[in-house]
């Protein structure tokens, strides 16, 4: 355990590295921040932290930069994140309450996201087995084909065509829409299968057939993997950080193209709290110079997604933290309000 001046030192040389990206003197660090001791003590504490880890010196110059093991005990010993400016709420707020439907607020997600932080923005859409029905439409498209028109609680909207095995008239497919929405809305998606399996039985011997098919259509809807979608934005913001990456970003901007490292990183994430994975702890290779910062986002508590950054690991953690939970926060609001 470092002891809480030795912790301070640390702090000081994040804030100056990220801020100046210029590695840190001990003679810098007194003349910039009230630690109370003398320049020697601190250079005596920064060969410490050299010792166990917490710091690195790139090259032969006096100056320390914070090393993933660093960046890790400044991000655990963060006591709070930095909070947006009323404006800046005010502006988040207007700009993603403008969204007309879901692909437009994961849309302005992403772009906010990515101005706020200037780095990489994730968004993932609502997953579909961590949702509720809203309603289940039928249409006839034609006497032996129904338009099946699932609605998500997240303001997801699932389409899939159905070809009856006989002619369906317009009387019982109201009748099935009825009965299904009596059923099925407002529940969660794990209920629906044991919540129809009988609503056959309901329909004359030669509609059954059509009523199983459409039911068999709405059931496969509901465990589909395609739900696995999400978006990306401000991957130019990198360029800005070219020297962070150890030879080329080209390994970074590999795996930004991989939609299953994506998926993995915002997977790691818990329902609740925030994740930030550091440099190495990263398991993909290509995302070994990166820092990720991701959370949940839903409405009720629950996280129907995870949404997230990434970037250089010389980052502004305190205001990247902060900026992704507030937003997250907003798009929950905005799917509970849909």
């Amino acid at each position: 355990m470092l002891s809480e001046r030795r912790l301070e030192v640390l702090r000081a040389i994040v804030q100056d590295y990220v801020g100046t990206e210029e590695p840190v003197g001990s003679k810098a660090l007194t003349e910039r921040h009230r630690l109370g001791v003398s320049p020697a003590t601190v250079r005596n504490d920064m060969a410490a932290l050299e010792d166990e880890g917490y710091i690195a010196q790139p090259h032969t110059s006096a100056g320390r930069i914070p090393t993933d093991k660093g960046y890790r005990l400044f991000v655990d010993k963060l006591t709070n994140v930095k909070p947006m400016t009323a404006p800046e709420r005010r502006a988040v707020q207007n700009f993603l309450e403008g969204a007309v439907d879901l692909d437009d607020v994961v849309g302005r997600t992403v772009r906010l996201l990515a101005q706020l932080t200037r780095q990489v923005a994730i968004v993932q859409y609502p997953s579909l087995t961590r949702s509720t029905v809203r309603h289940v439409e039928l249409l006839s498209l034609a006497p032996a084909r129904v338009m099946l028109v699932l609605i998500t609680d997240t303001g997801r909207v699932e389409q899939r065509m159905v070809d009856c095995p006989a002619p369906f008239g317009e009387s019982p497919l109201a009748d099935l829409r009825a009965r299904l929405n009596s059923r099925v809305a407002g529940r969660r998606f794990a209920d629906v299968p044991q919540l129809v399996q009988d609503l056959p039985e309901a329909f004359e011997a030669e509609d059954r057939g059509t009523v199983s098919t459409v039911l068999s259509t709405l059931l496969e809807t509901l465990v589909e993997e395609s739900e696995e979608r999400l978006m990306i934005g401000g991957t130019a913001n990198l360029t800005r950080f070219g020297h962070d990456f150890p030879l080329t970003i080209r390994p970074v901007l590999e795996a930004l193209e991989e939609q299953v490292v994506l998926l993995k990183l915002l997977g790691e994430v818990g329902d609740s709290g925030m994740a930030v994975r550091i440099g190495h702890e990263n398991a993909h290779e290509g995302l070994n110079s990166t820092s990720v910062v991701s959370v949940g986002y839903g409405s009720g508590g629950e996280a129907v997604a995870k949404l997230g950054v990434v970037g250089p690991t010389r980052m502004d953690y305190p205001g990247t933290m902060g900026a992704v939970r507030a937003v997250a926060r907003y798009v929950g609001q905005i799917l509970a309000e849909s």
